[in-house]
């Protein structure tokens, strides 16, 4: 063991990384494959918006500047979208950004922070990175938020709660009644995370109004991103919507410069063509239509999704499916580090992509 393990705080030393998996040029190389298809990440099916790509172009003779620190016209944009005041915004390399920057401003070795499981990897990730204690409360067996659980599960050292809405890796979400009872009910020194990275996904008709809902707590954090629908995900940029107060303390916290030139060019582009994005929605709807009719005509079972994926039971061998799917070029998310063993998660993806998983799916669970 290297000597340097003794110096490694021990709660870093604990810390299991989080696994995005192998690139798909690797993959491609190490099984003598080619012409894969990436179903794995949650990612949208198309290119980033036409607009994108000249901003991008434009900004790039200017990469010997340091970027606009305060994010200043992209946060106008925002504002202007959401209905908040630029104070209101807090802006990072991706909403993953942000949930650092909470973790530094509210956890210590004194702290815990609550959330469901299985939920995002991230979590645990940021609870333990700053020394606090986890406090893991598990779904029901329908994949669904046990609201009255998590409120008793808070602690008079608890800090922060994250709630993902819709939920990864499940696809499901909590309504709008549930929610607000997170919003009346926990205790003054919560802060309730809303985390909304698929938001815009979301088919439900009682979703939260979570905007909305600011004004009832003042401990409260909503978190999205522009790495879904808006198809940036290359270029990581996310945001949180708090009170001005709060968010003058994330800002504290921040690296400077968190957001590159070409990123902040990107998203003002992406958030004015909502054209692209309802291309997106509409795709990842049919999406997601055509893999649940598959999967049911399979004989499986696939958690109603609010999101841009499914989580399908396929059976008591994931992995071993998983890596059958794999040699047929079709990657999609094994998910045994959550303690799901009989599922995958499956991202919507282009009609001829969902099919051909469906196709490989069925061929390997027949044989």
């Amino acid at each position: 063991m290297s000597k340097l393990h003794d110096l490694i705080q021990p709660h870093i030393r604990e810390i299991k990384p989080y696994s995005p998996g192998k690139p798909v040029q690797e993959l491609e190389r190490e099984l003598g494959i080619d012409s894969s298809i990436k179903l794995a990440s949650n990612e949208s099916p198309l290119g980033p918006s036409p607009a994108v790509v000249e901003a991008i172009q434009r900004e790039a003779g200017e990469l010997n500047r340091y970027p606009e620190d305060s994010c200043f016209y992209l946060r106008q944009v925002l504002a202007q979208q959401l209905g908040v005041s630029p104070e209101s915004l807090v802006l990072a390399a991706g909403a993953d950004g942000i949930l650092e920057l909470l973790g530094k401003v509210f956890l210590g070795r004194e702290h815990s922070a609550v959330f469901h499981w299985p939920s995002f990897a991230m979590y645990p990730i940021v609870t333990q990175a700053n020394a606090a204690r986890a406090i893991r409360v598990d779904l029901t067996p329908g994949f669904a938020t046990d609201v009255q659980a998590v409120l008793d599960a808070v602690e008079p050292d608890t800090r922060l709660v994250f709630i993902a809405n819709p939920n990864n890796p499940t696809g499901a979400s909590v309504g709008a009644a549930d929610f607000e009872r997170l919003v009346l009910e926990l205790p003054d020194h919560v802060i309730l995370v809303a985390d909304e990275a698929y938001f815009e996904y979301v088919r439900r008709k009682d979703f939260p109004d979570t905007l909305a809902l600011l004004r009832q707590r003042e401990g409260l954090v909503i978190l999205r991103t522009l790495s879904k629908i808006y198809g940036l995900a290359g270029l990581r940029v996310g945001y949180g919507i708090a009170s001005p107060d709060l968010n003058a303390y994330l800002e504290r916290a921040r690296h400077p410069f968190i957001v590159n030139s070409l990123a902040q060019a990107a998203a003002i582009a992406a958030l004015g063509d909502p054209g692209h994005v309802e291309q997106i929605r509409s795709l990842t709807h049919q999406g997601l239509d055509q893999l649940e009719q598959g999967v049911a005509a399979l004989g499986m079972r696939a958690v109603p999704s609010d999101a841009n994926f499914l989580l399908i039971e396929v059976g008591e061998d994931a992995m071993k499916v998983y890596s059958a799917l794999l040699r047929r070029g079709v990657i999609t998310r094994p998910l045994e580090s959550f303690g799901l063993t009989r599922h995958l998660r499956v991202t919507a993806g282009l009609p001829e992509e969902n099919q051909r998983f469906l196709d490989a799916l069925r061929e390997e669970t027949a044989a």
